[in-house]
């Protein structure tokens, strides 16, 4: 288990993005600049259909930002407490 905190998808988005403005890339992804500013700023999570959206206009995988994604919610997950779950005998 990591035990750092992994970045959120969406702040990695810059150093693809470079100098290109985010209404750009939102129009790009069919998607509004609420939607894209969300996710830039953590406020959202990247969906499998953002995921593949993102792949094909970076030249990236759609498992690259879905993998990010995932990592990020599960560390922030194991942060809390965690439930009373009895594992099945083996």
């Amino acid at each position: 288990m990591s035990m750092h905190n992994p970045p959120h998808p969406g702040l990695l988005l810059e150093d693809y993005l470079g100098d290109i403005s985010l209404a750009e890339v939102a129009r790009r992804l069919s998607v509004t600049r609420a939607t894209l500013s969300r996710i830039r700023n953590g406020h959202a999570s990247v969906t499998a259909d953002m995921a593949v959206r993102l792949g094909i206009l970076l030249g990236t995988s759609a498992e690259l930002w879905l993998g990010m994604q995932t990592s990020y919610d599960l560390w922030n997950e194991r942060q809390k407490p965690q439930p009373n779950v009895v594992p099945i005998a083996s």
